[in-house]
């Protein structure tokens, strides 16, 4: 085998094996198995948590949420074993692997939830400050898409500051899918048709979000 290619085979066993992980469809797994049906065929079509809300289940939202977190944490800390730059690449294919996931057609979530649990793993201090972000932009403008935009653009200032220029890489990377995955939310900010989150409420008809 060339040398060359040898180098380059764990980071590329990092990136499979991340994207395996983060493909774990867990949205619809548990809208199928508390008999809701197709997710795909629910709301905006997604399989992220917010699209679970939209069922009215907020139990089963909050268990997707935390699971597609969980599978963005267990890519880097299982890579990470290996090395540090190989937990960076199995984070981003877990972020890959949520967004187009083999066993959807390539069709799955806008990937924010388990960005954020792969900031958390990478630095626990960036997986903070993103959520923070989110959390005071949120209460501000009530748009959790204008929210999930802002978190991930400052996303890298975030990651260069408390981790470095590798993990700002990986942030960036990562804040470009995902703020690229919100483009119809942008669409319908800039036409003024985004519905703002309702804190007191049922969410169904609320944010379209992952």
């Amino acid at each position: 085998m060339p040398e060359t290619l040898a180098q380059f085979l764990p980071l590329i066993g990092a990136a499979l094996g991340g994207y395996v992980v983060g493909s774990v469809p867990f949205g619809a797994i548990i809208a199928s198995l508390a008999g809701l049906g197709d997710l795909r065929k629910i709301g905006s079509g997604n399989v992220g948590a917010t699209n679970v809300l939209r069922t009215g289940r907020k139990d089963l939202a909050v268990v997707t949420l935390v699971l597609d977190c969980a599978k963005g944490v267990a890519a880097v800390l299982i890579a990470a074993i290996w090395g540090a730059e190989l937990g960076l690449v199995a984070g981003g294919g877990a972020v890959i692997g949520h967004v187009f996931p083999v066993w959807l057609r390539f069709q799955g979530g806008k990937g924010m939830a388990t960005t954020i649990g792969v900031l958390l793993a990478v630095h626990w201090q960036i997986g903070l400050s993103v959520i923070a972000t989110w959390l005071v932009v949120a209460l501000v403008v009530r748009f959790s898409s204008l929210s999930t935009i802002i978190a991930m653009a400052l996303a890298p200032a975030f990651a260069w500051w408390l981790g470095g220029t590798k993990p700002a890489a990986l942030a960036l990377v990562l804040g470009i899918l995902v703020i690229a995955m919100h483009r119809a939310n942008i669409r319908r900010l800039l036409a003024g048709e985004e519905p703002r989150i309702r804190f007191s409420s049922q969410n169904k008809g609320g944010d379209r979000g992952d």
